[in-house]
């Protein structure tokens, strides 16, 4: 604890889906504790694995739930991921929902030459999966959105895209690039703009590998809450573990404003 006082903290990464709201409905408390982390003297921002919709749509939603979060302060793995098609100038097969789509808006993607592959439960049929792995054996790149195993919906946990991203590696023998959570350089383009380096920064998440081990992979703290995904042990399955796990997030909230933040 000691060594994490001593720590500047410039900058808090927030998870969204599980740890601010799950679906249409927010952690309970979750608003005003996102309030009360403003009033600090850091930066936030908010970032995400999310394949299902597009960052507009995305904003909509935590808006609609009344909270305060600019659109350009979101993070998600699906911009990481049009930034590589644009620096690989591949045309992608989209694996993404059609309400992702708009996040690659202006991309090529007649004749593909590269699959990129999300969460899309309605294209995730035999002939669409099959489509992909036809062209990843004929040498197109498989780059994964993420490769989350499952995620929290208001019915349950699913299947997340690692099950079916494993599946087309599995079958074609090669390694998909993946570009989200909880991969180093996600986290790193996070918080290139905040001026802020990883030790100077931490993660609010609901997923242990992705959000919390990720971060701390990349030089950050991690604080591991008990909503969304999270099932008991989860702090057992990475190594260094959490830096703290606690119910929710106005209580990692809590513990940032009283022992993480330089109060002279």
């Amino acid at each position: 604890m000691a060594m994490a006082s001593r720590r500047a903290l410039k900058a808090v990464l927030i998870d969204l889906s599980g740890t601010l709201h799950i679906e249409d409905a927010a952690v309970p408390g979750a608003q005003e504790a996102l309030a009360r982390l403003r009033r600090a003297p850091v930066a936030l921002k908010f970032v995400t694995n999310t394949t299902k919709e597009c960052k507009r749509t995305l904003h909509e939603r935590l808006r609609r739930l009344k909270f305060d979060i600019e659109e350009q302060e979101i993070f998600t793995s699906l911009t990481a991921a049009r930034n590589l098609l644009e620096q690989k100038v591949v045309r992608p097969l989209l694996l993404v929902e059609d309400s992702a789509l708009e996040d690659f808006a202006g991309i090529e993607t007649s004749d593909p030459n590269a699959v990129v592959i999300g969460l899309a439960p309605d294209h995730f049929n035999y002939q669409m999966l099959n489509k992909a792995f036809r062209l990843i054996l004929d040498g197109a790149p498989l780059i994964a959105i993420h490769k989350a195993r499952y995620y929290k919906k208001k019915d349950g946990l699913a299947l997340g895209p690692g099950p079916f991203v494993t599946g087309l590696e599995y079958a074609t023998d090669t390694q998909a690039t993946v570009v989200g959570k909880p991969v180093k350089t996600f986290f790193l383009e996070a918080l290139r703009d905040l001026n802020c380096s990883p030790e100077e920064a931490v993660m609010i998440g609901d997923d242990a590998r992705d959000d919390v081990g990720g971060a701390q992979n990349a030089g950050m703290l991690g604080i591991l809450v008990k909503t969304g995904k999270y099932r008991a042990g989860d702090e057992g399955k990475i190594n260094p573990p959490p830096h703290l796990t606690c119910e929710s997030f106005p209580e990692a909230v809590d513990h940032i404003l009283t022992h993480l933040l330089d109060t002279k």
